[in-house]
């Protein structure tokens, strides 16, 4: 059987991508210590918090590195082939037309709470994910098109489409679809983003939003993924995440021993943290690079003039110099060169101040006595929406602020909670947002700026819907990634993103912590970690 190219660019670009930290490549924390020792806490402090402690409601990293040991899924995805492993499901078969996918449980797994996880707790899980509200955006995704699951016996499922849909296998490996038991999966979205039941190595044991999520070890835990290193219950007694917003104050909580591991590592940070012996595991993410998405519903945003133009005089690698850790590459397109069917798209998305003046000229827009540029007496403002997730957010933009400033645009940038996240969204009430979004899929693409799905950038209906559904539907590997080509080409050449900087997470982890692991989506996996003593 030959490698799709999917594959192919998983393992080549993320193989290059494992990178280099104090761990086995990159991708594992902790350097052999002799046999696993179980017990202990490991106390991993973090820049924020969604508000939700739902995996199939939240997208925030922050968030998922606590909520993803809760939940086992049908599949794992190899963070080093990108290929689709067993977990829950033993085995999966799909139909030619990519419309119906049939999976064969793992037998004997239960829910935490005792119930059995059988083909009708994950019918029950897929039956309710379409009726998700705005926090559910990803399980929704990767759900388009469905028509219900049968039940053909305890241990299997037949999960149907009313479309070809490619992607859903992927969908499977993911937190977003991670199973969650029937009594969690009837209560109400607001219910269970306070507490939920699943069947993963860890039970969550208490939650206070902005503060400490508690999680302990479950007893007689049977279902780990076949990519684990072990079977049996997890080493961690107990993980302890806690919010810790200063980035200063994190790194000295990790140097002091106060925490054993840390998020959102800055520039700043490594050569201390380097010095002080702590390893700096790091992994680029698939998915869409951190950027500027215009609201195509506003006088700015539909403008393709003024869109190209802040492109343009966006400076990327003085941005990645000036704020990011030296993992860290410019955004080169609207998928991170990590993702499987990725194109090139660095013509359209350089860096020529000139270009961007001529382009305002063109439109219209001429220089005020301040530097900004005005029309018809309003001035060139865009009010770009960001949320405090990740340290580097602030000193990005304050730079970017400053680099197109010098072309007359002032942009002005507003901050909410990353609780706001979903609610800022579906209002509409924002005239740009920064952000970026991790999966290893280029169907990432589809989801967010599809007209036919949330299409929270209120984009007009174009070609480009035809060829996000077109790669969605094509089960042949080699078509969709040239469809996925002509996708990235028409989204760069109408500039409805202005990608910058792909994310590359990079953690600071103490020496007595080990085999702390990335998984596909470099999110991370804790059930073979553990603590050797002090």
């Amino acid at each position: 059987m030959s490698v799709s190219p999917f594959r192919r660019a998983l393992a080549a670009v993320l193989g290059a991508g494992l990178l280099a930290g104090c761990g086995a490549g990159g991708a594992t924390a902790g350097a052999p210590a002799g046999p696993p020792q179980p017990g202990g806490t490991l106390r991993f402090a973090v820049s924020s918090d969604q508000g939700c402690v739902d995996p199939q409601q939240v997208g925030s990293n922050d968030s998922i590195y606590s909520l993803r040991q809760l939940v086992d899924s049908l599949t794992d995805q190899d963070p080093g082939t990108g290929e689709l492993k067993p977990w829950l499901a033993t085995s999966w078969t799909s139909t030619p037309d990519a419309k119906s996918y049939t999976f064969t449980l793992k037998p004997g797994v239960t829910f935490s709470d005792g119930t059995p996880l059988d083909a009708a707790a994950v019918k029950a899980n897929f039956d309710r994910v379409p009726s998700l509200g705005a926090r559910g955006t990803l399980p929704k995704g990767y759900l388009t098109g469905y028509a219900g699951s049968t039940v053909v016996s305890p241990t299997q499922l037949t999960v149907t489409f009313d479309r070809p849909n490619v992607q859903f296998l992927q969908g499977t490996s993911t937190h977003s679809l991670g199973i969650l038991s029937p009594a969690t999966v009837a209560l109400s979205d607001d219910e269970r983003c306070a507490k939920v039941v699943g069947s993963g190595p860890f039970t969550l044991q208490s939650y206070t939003k902005n503060s400490v999520t508690a999680l302990v070890k479950r007893p007689g835990y049977t279902s780990p993924s076949s990519l684990a290193a072990h079977s049996g219950d997890a080493y961690l007694d107990r993980l302890e995440f806690r919010v810790v917003p200063e980035s200063g104050v994190r790194v000295g909580s990790l140097t002091s021993g106060e925490v054993d591991a840390i998020g959102n590592i800055g520039q700043q940070d490594e050569a201390p943290l380097t010095g002080a012996g702590i390893q700096l595991p790091a992994r680029a993410n698939p998915g869409l690079p951190f950027g500027i998405a215009f609201n195509a519903s506003r006088p700015l945003g539909a403008d393709p003039a003024v869109r190209q133009a802040l492109s343009w005089a966006i400076d990327r690698p003085e941005v990645v110099s000036a704020v990011y850790t030296s993992a860290t590459k410019p955004a080169t397109a609207p998928l991170a060169s990590s993702t499987p069917g990725y194109a090139d798209q660095a013509a359209r998305l350089g860096f020529d101040a000139a270009k961007a003046g001529s382009l305002l000229d063109a439109d219209g827009w001429r220089p005020g006595p301040d530097g900004i540029r005005t029309r018809n007496g309003q001035p060139l403002r865009i009010e770009l929406t960001w949320f405090a997730n990740a340290g580097s957010n602030k000193p990005t933009l304050e730079l970017i602020q400053q680099q197109v400033r010098k072309v007359g645009i002032d942009l002005q940038l507003r901050d909410r909670p990353i609780s706001d996240n979903a609610v800022v969204q579906q209002s509409g009430e924002f005239d740009a947002l920064w952000g970026n979004l991790t999966r290893a899929d280029p169907d990432v693409l589809r989801s967010t700026y599809s007209t036919a799905g949330a299409n929270i950038y209120r984009l007009p209906k174009t070609p480009l819907d035809d060829l996000l559904a077109a790669q969605a539907a094509q089960p042949d590997e080699d078509q969709r990634t040239a469809t996925v080509a002509k996708a990235l080409a028409t989204i760069t050449e109408n500039y409805w993103t202005v990608p910058v900087v792909e994310l590359t997470t990079t953690l600071g982890v103490a020496p007595a912590v080990h085999d702390l692991k990335f998984d596909a989506s470099s999110r991370i996996q804790l059930y073979d970690t553990w603590k050797s003593a002090a």
